[in-house]
This record gives structure tokens, C-alpha cells and sequence, in this order.
């Protein structure tokens, strides 16, 4: 893109006429105002009072309903509301790097040109007939996520875990150790402060030069909330349509529902299933049928979508929808992390839909026979610390009580050279 592109672009954004209307009515969290029904869409971005930025959520014969982004006070009946347009987003390849806001807004203090083509926050996946099939195994530089838990190109898998259970550290491993050629993050509701401990502590400047992130803190509006996560979408398409390979994260689904649940009450949606209204399921689903496999001649998006789970409760809304749509989910136990164990993966929770077909007949065999040592200790673990358990009673038990130390130590591995790697060293633990 060159710098005409760039200017050209800029210029495409000024507005010779201005369509204004004016505030007619305030409730407790929206507006109406008059004089932008001949102009205005479902959707649209509005500036209230020169100063604030709000949503159309609803039109009638008394005018448009506008969900601002900040607090009504101040405002007053006859204020003009200008008429912004569509929601739309101008990503490019310079934004690689970079932190931006969810209207694409730099946040770190530096300009940040536009591309020269907008896109759709909301657009439509790729048709399913002519998706790709999902690809090749990544190295993830973990030894699990090499071995047990396979990553492949165009998968999604879901990470489940509650607050402090080592979900952030994770992340910042994956984008810098899975084989991409950009790194989108979406940081939806974090706390302010994190931002930066993200970007330069977790993710580093070898992961920061790769990456966009793009984040909305917890002290932002639901608009903006729900924005950084389709923002982050179609950041992601834009690469995957430039035929690249896009590693997605995104931090959290949960946030993001929550936001899109504000909204839609102040809608007028009436809640439903744990307060969270019927329109959740399809807000979810759609945004993660976006990512996966793109058409021939197009690249991935690989994704990964964290989920916040109160209690490990896996039947919450949230997690219960998404774990539905997925190539798979991981969950994070809280009594691992305590013990000492990162990354605090519960595998006989967590399953890969990639498999069998992301490993060969032979490493499907160390897969299952893993799992079949692991399944065997957790079972008789009470009772070997209660001192219940008799040496003899069972082959495979004895010979889980045997390797589980270091199994346990597998997959807490972080050094992972390749897949390759791994499951060599996953056979030297199972031969003993």
C-alpha cells in the first residue's frame, strides 16, 4: 500500500454534508432523537452533543433509539445528534505491532493510517460448501498442546477457566510460540492496568511485533466491549483474505456476551436463560463460525476463545453454547494451578476434535495410552493418598501410580522444539 493509498483513504472519510438530528426524549441508558430516520440504518454510529458516540438500536414514527457510550449527564433535550454512518473498520498491514482501540484508534501514542478499503464489523462466513478442510498440526511450543491436545490450521478450540487459573499466561504463550504469520488479539473487558503488563510482560516485544491487539478495558461501555472482539474479527479477515494464516485470540467470550447482554436489554430484549437474553446464542455462533478454514486462494484463521467460568461450572450459558460450535475445548482446574502445575490443563476434561486425524496411527496410540494412565491415576488417587490402595491389585493402576510423576511433568513442558519433539518425549515416558 502506498502513501496515496493511505491519503486517499484519509480524504474518503471527510463528510461535505452533515445530516444532524436533535434530542427528543432521555431515559435511564438511551436517547431518542429526531430527524435521522430518513438517513439512518439499524446499527449505525451516531456522535451525541459533539462530544459522545452511541449505536442506533432501534427506529419507530418517534424516531431512532441510540445507546450512547458514555453517561447522559449533561445532556439536554434538543441537542444535535450527528448521523456518523455504517460500522465499519479500515485494518491494514501497518497495524501490525500496534494496539488499537476498537474504532481502530491508536493507543499507543503513535499514528495509525487507515486501509484503503473498509470492512463490515458483522460479515458473513465463508460459504460452507467451499470451506477448506481444516490443516496441518502446529507447533505450539507446548509439549500438550503438541502431543495430547493438537492444534491444527483452521481449528477453534475453547479455553475454559476461571480468574487466576494461568488462562492470560497461556495465551501469551500461544502468541508467541503457534506457527502464524499475524497474531490478532482481542482483549474484551480486561482491567486497564493489564494492558500494558499484556503487551510487554506476557507477550513481549517478540510477540507485540507479529500482533495486533486490539482492547476495550472494563470501564468502557458495552458497545465498546462488544465492538472489540468484531473488530478483532475482521482484523483477522482482512489477513485471512490477503491469504495468510491468522492465530485469533480472543479474551473473553464471556465479556463479550455479557456486553452484547447490556445491550440488548436496553433494547427492550427480555432475558431469558440466566439473565442472558435469546439472542446471545446467535451473537456467539456467528462470531465464531468467522474464524476457521477460509475458500481456495484465501488464508486461516485459527482461534482460540477463552471462556470465564464461575466455579468450573461447564453448563453455564456461555460455555455451554460455545463448547457447541468448536474444534474443541481445553479446561483449566484451579486445584492443578494450586498444586503448582502450569499450564493447569484438566485432560480428561479437555478433548481436540482434530484428532485422530491431526497424528499418525502411532502417536494416536501414545495419545490414547496417556490418557488411559492419566484416567487410571485420577481414579485410584484417593486412595493411594489415603493409603487404601494395595500394590498388585490392578497392572495398569500400578503403572500409573509409577509414571505419574512424570507424566505430570510432560505436560507442564514449555521448552517444545516441534510436535516431533514431543512425542518423542512422550514415548520415553510411557516406555519408563
Amino acid at each position: 500500500m502506498s502513501v496515496f493509498d493511505t491519503l486517499i483513504a484519509e480524504i474518503a472519510e471527510i463528510r461535505p454534508v452533515r445530516h444532524v438530528g436533535r434530542i427528543s426524549a432521555m431515559q435511564a441508558a438511551t436517547v431518542t432523537a429526531r430527524g435521522l430516520s430518513m438517513r439512518a440504518r439499524l446499527g449505525d454510529r451516531v456522535r451525541i452533543a459533539d462530544s459522545i458516540g452511541g449505536e442506533i438500536l432501534a427506529m419507530g414514527r418517534d424516531g431512532a433509539e441510540i445507546l450512547p457510550e458514555a453517561d447522559l449527564e449533561g445532556l439536554a433535550i434538543g441537542d444535535p445528534v450527528e448521523h456518523l454512518g455504517r460500522n465499519t473498520i479500515a485494518p491494514d498491514a501497518s497495524w501490525i505491532g500496534r494496539i488499537v482501540d476498537p474504532y481502530g484508534e491508536p493507543l499507543d501514542g503513535r499514528p495509525l493510517p487507515r486501509g484503503p478499503s473498509p470492512r463490515a464489523l458483522r460479515s458473513a462466513p465463508p460459504p460452507p460448501a467451499r470451506r477448506k478442510r481444516l490443516g496441518g498440526r502446529l507447533s505450539t511450543g507446548l509439549d500438550a498442546f503438541n502431543t495430547l491436545l493438537p492444534l491444527v490450521r483452521g481449528q477453534r478450540i475453547g479455553l475454559f477457566a476461571g480468574s487466576g487459573v494461568g488462562k492470560t499466561m497461556l495465551l501469551g504463550q500461544f502468541a508467541r510460540g503457534i506457527e502464524a504469520d499475524v497474531v490478532v488479539l482481542a482483549l474484551v473487558g480486561e482491567r486497564g492496568r493489564e494492558l500494558r503488563d499484556f503487551t510487554e510482560g506476557v507477550l513481549g516485544p517478540e510477540g507485540l511485533a507479529r500482533s495486533v491487539v486490539v482492547s476495550a478495558t472494563s470501564d468502557q461501555s458495552p458497545l465498546a466491549r462488544r465492538r472489540a472482539a468484531l473488530t478483532a474479527m475482521a482484523v483477522a479477515e482482512h489477513f485471512r483474505d490477503l491469504g495468510q494464516h491468522v492465530l485469533l485470540l480472543c479474551d473473553s467470550v464471556t465479556r463479550f456476551a455479557e456486553a452484547h447482554r447490556e445491550i440488548a436489554l436496553a433494547a427492550g430484549e427480555a432475558p431469558s436463560l440466566r439473565g442472558f437474553p435469546p439472542s446471545t446464542a446467535h451473537q456467539i455462533m456467528a462470531l465464531s463460525e468467522r474464524a476457521g478454514p477460509g475458500v481456495d486462494g484465501q488464508g486461516d484463521i485459527t482461534a482460540v476463545f477463552t471462556v470465564l467460568v464461575a466455579g468450573s461450572d461447564m453448563d453455564e450459558p456461555v460455555a455451554d453454547i460455545l463448547r457447541g460450535v468448536l474444534d474443541g475445548h481445553v479446561v483449566l482446574e484451579r486445584a492443578i494451578a494450586e498444586r503448582g502445575r502450569f499450564p493447569a490443563i484438566d485432560l480428561m476434561r479437555s478433548v481436540s476434535r482434530s484428532l485422530p486425524d491431526a497424528a499418525t496411527p502411532g502417536e494416536n496410540a501414545h495419545i490414547s495410552e496417556a490418557r488411559r494412565l492419566i484416567g487410571a491415576w485420577e481414579r485410584a488417587e484417593m486412595m493411594v493418598q489415603a493409603g487404601l490402595y494395595a500394590q498388585g491389585s490392578d497392572p495398569l493402576t500400578d503403572r500409573a501410580i509409577r509414571l505419574w510423576p512424570k507424566l505430570d511433568a510432560f505436560l507442564a513442558g514449555a521448552d517444545a522444539a516441534s510436535a516431533v519433539d514431543s512425542f518423542k518425549r512422550l514415548k520415553q515416558v510411557l516406555d519408563g
